[in-house]
């Protein structure tokens, strides 16, 4: 498929994201396991909840313009950054070092997630999507809410235990 129109780009950007999230589910599970701080592997628990209900979203943003139809490719970008998240997985022992690669690692899809949801949001509005923006802005609200998360168990404690090993 070329994309000639805004509409075509508005298609080709949600599928990716599709894709991406779709990868996301598979990749949380095994990041969970991973960690060895439970406040860290519960808010992998609780993202991949969240996860599922935002390709539910994306399907219903679907269902709200009836001439759009996702098409299937694969997010080569978010693969990237889940192979970088096994990274940390085998190359670092589990303990706090390895919990602060995991933050590191999740906070990197969480903020393509970010930029994805967000250029979505406004490609949403200026095709006059309304419903598809309202629904890709609960999402993208999600993913803000994810980093700072992450950001806080950083902070409250993961990083000061891996700077001490």
């Amino acid at each position: 498929m070329q994309i000639k129109t805004a509409q075509d780009l508005f298609v080709h950007l949600l599928s990716d994201t599709y894709s991406a999230e779709k990868q996301i589910t598979r990749a949380l599970p095994k990041l969970a396991r991973a960690a060895s701080d439970e406040k860290l592997a519960e808010a992998f628990k609780m993202h991949l909840e969240e996860t599922h209900g935002q390709i539910e979203r994306i399907d219903k943003v679907v269902e709200s313009v009836p001439e759009l139809k996702l098409r299937r490719i694969k997010c080569v970008a978010m693969e990237g950054l889940i192979e970088e998240g096994q990274e940390v997985v085998d190359e670092i022992e589990k303990g706090p070092v390895r919990d602060a690669g995991l933050i590191a690692a999740a906070q990197k899809v969480e903020h393509y997630e970010i930029a994805a949801y967000g250029t979505l949001c406004t490609l949403a509005e200026q095709l006059g999507y309304t419903e598809a923006k309202n629904l890709l802005g609960e999402t993208l609200a999600e993913e803000k809410s994810t980093d700072g998360k992450l950001t806080t168990i950083a902070e409250a404690g993961v990083n000061t235990k891996a700077s001490t090993k």
